[in-house]
């Protein structure tokens, strides 16, 4: 059961640690321990924080697509 749901999430992850540490010039592993630290010292709301990027990563990969023409509209 647990390791289905690992399997699960590692194939269909939101890529939040990785773009965000791309974006910050990081490594994925320290911003997805950071992720981890804040879940347990704050009870839960860095996991929220988690997913509240995962929603606003996907929702801008939806609106701004990149297209090689304009007639891929």
């Amino acid at each position: 059961m647990m390791y289905a749901l690992r399997h699960f999430l590692e194939r269909n992850g939101f890529y939040v640690s990785s773009r965000l540490a791309d974006r910050l010039g990081m490594r994925a592993k320290n911003v997805r321990l950071f992720f981890i630290y804040a879940t347990f010292a704050t009870a839960g709301l860095g996991f929220v924080i988690y997913l509240t990027l995962a929603f606003w990563l996907r929702l801008k990969d939806l609106i701004y697509t990149k297209r090689t023409s304009v007639f891929d509209l």
